[in-house]
Formats: C-alpha cells, sequence, structure tokens
C-alpha cells in the first residue's frame, strides 16, 4: 500500500497586516485570474503605495511572494504556504437558504469552522454511527457523532452509555427511581433499563456524508 503523501505546505508566518495582504492577492488572483496592482492593494486597505511596496518587500524577503519588476500584474504566491483558512475543517460559508427560496448570498469572505463550532471545555471526539436505533432523531446508520466529553447529562439527551462497564451504546437517558432507561428513538427497539450506567459523553452534532 502506498504511503500517504505529506503536506509540503509551511504554516504563513506573518505579521496579521502581512496576512492581511497575502490574502487579499489570493482571493483576488482566485477570482478574477490575474494578481492585484499596487495601487488596488492601496485602495483595499486604505495606505499609501509606499507602505504597500514595503509590504510586499517585505513578503518577498519572506519567501511567500514573487514579483517581476516593471510588471504591473505580476504578483505571485509561493506554493508552498498554508493559508491559517485553509485547514481541512474550515469551510467556505456562502450564503443562507430557505426552503423554496433562492440563496441569500453573503458579501463578505465567511468561513465556517467545524473546530471552533463544536468547541468545549472538556473536549469532544467523534464516533460513527453503527445501526438504525436512532433514526427518530435523524442519526442514521453511516453518520458521525460529535461527542462532547461529560459523565454527566441531564434527562432526554443523547448520551454514549457504558452498560455494566462493557456495552457502549448511544441512546437518550432518562433516570428512573429504580435506575437508569435508555431510550431508543425507533419504536423497533425496546428501552434498555440498568443500574451500572456510566456517562462517557453527550452528543451535541452530527456530520452526515451523501
Amino acid at each position: 500500500m502506498p504511503r500517504p503523501k505529506l503536506s509540503k505546505k509551511r504554516p504563513a508566518s506573518l505579521t496579521p497586516k502581512q496576512l492581511r495582504v497575502l490574502t487579499y492577492i489570493r482571493d483576488f488572483s482566485h477570482a478574477r485570474g490575474y494578481a492585484p496592482t499596487m495601487q488596488e492593494l492601496a485602495d483595499e486597505f486604505g495606505v499609501s503605495k509606499v507602505t504597500v511596496f514595503e509590504h510586499i518587500t517585505a513578503l518577498q524577503r519572506k519567501g511567500y511572494l514573487r514579483r517581476a519588476r516593471h510588471k504591473a500584474r505580476s504578483l505571485q504566491l509561493s506554493e508552498d504556504i498554508a493559508f491559517p483558512d485553509e485547514r481541512p475543517t474550515r469551510l467556505p460559508l456562502v450564503g443562507t437558504i430557505a426552503a423554496g427560496r433562492p440563496i441569500e448570498a453573503i458579501e463578505e469572505r465567511e468561513v465556517l469552522d467545524l473546530e471552533e463550532l463544536f468547541v468545549s471545555p472538556t473536549g469532544c471526539y467523534v464516533l460513527k454511527v453503527r445501526g438504525d436505533s436512532m433514526v427518530g432523531d435523524n442519526i442514521c446508520d453511516g453518520d458521525f457523532v460529535i461527542v462532547e466529553k461529560r459523565d454527566t447529562a441531564r434527562d432526554g439527551e443523547t448520551v454514549v452509555a457504558l452498560i455494566n462497564g462493557e456495552e457502549a451504546t448511544l441512546k437518550r437517558l432518562y433516570r428512573t427511581p429504580s435506575g437508569v432507561r435508555l431510550e431508543a428513538s425507533n419504536p423497533q427497539y425496546e428501552p434498555i433499563f440498568a443500574r451500572d450506567v456510566k456517562i462517557q459523553g453527550v452528543v451535541v452534532g452530527v456530520l452526515r456524508q451523501y
């Protein structure tokens, strides 16, 4: 089996202003097929062309940018830059949509960062679902559930429960005078009643591939 290729991109070690300039050059070039001029950069950031030249020179010196002399649109990014907004967990957020209506476009560049979306002080992990016991909650076989690491839960929350120290299951938790009831959302499955139940986490999200 061939080994996976390792990314050779290097993280951009830049000042915040340099990163903004470099990101704008990238986005401008992708959208139009050519690089911005010094004047366009100056207009975008509300600075003088002299200041833009200083940033461009610094980026060239760091090896992030190349520029041909005496050519207005010659700025080229190095191919080995790893931009912070290009992590695999960051996806472009392009608008909102309601059933039956067109997309409402988002004017400015926005991203949805899955790492930031599921932030917890105790941490999160992912489990792949096997089975159809939770289809009533729209958790289907093959889905991925994002689980917040917790050892407590409120009644009705969907939890990862360890029964008798052996069997782990994904169910809704309810406390009863005689113990715990773990309930599926599929009527084909009977509730599980147990006394020895340890909560290993609470479901906070679901991911699905089509």
